[in-house]
């Protein structure tokens, strides 16, 4: 009976150290760009610019960033209050996309990027807000 615990111990702290072990480092690249929002009125009128979106507007949207099935989400991007983002990523493909507001769209999204190693991707999003 002894033994039979001492091999289940051994086994066990086996297990653990093999699930906990590293197979190499990792490498992360980076995602970044430039969100822009609009329009967020439906008529600008003549000599006048069109608004800029307050910070809310864009804190109230983000980038989604899924596995590479283009199902699986695997984390969220903020995206600041000067439609700036930025995130690291491990290498790999990802499918990235937005968190659709209301009628939001994004004609570049979704759309499938590799993330390499010390490496910066960059990708600028128009989101339409479909106000006319």
């Amino acid at each position: 009976m002894a033994k039979s615990i001492i091999r289940l111990s051994i086994i066990i702290s086996l297990l653990i150290s093999f699930s906990s072990c590293s197979f190499g480092p990792v490498e992360y690249g980076i995602l970044e760009g430039q969100v822009n929002i609009g329009p967020l009125q439906p008529a600008v009128q003549a000599g006048e610019e069109a608004p800029t979106p307050a910070p809310e507007v864009y804190s109230a949207r983000e980038i989604v960033v899924y596995k590479k099935n283009g199902v699986t989400e695997f984390t969220r991007l903020e995206i600041g209050p000067t439609g700036w983002y930025q995130g690291e990523l491990p290498v790999g493909t990802y499918v990235i996309d937005i968190n659709r507001i209301g009628i939001d769209s994004a004609d570049n999204l979704p759309i499938k990027i590799e993330i390499r190693g010390d490496v910066t991707t960059r990708l600028d999003v128009e989101i339409d807000t479909g106000i006319r």
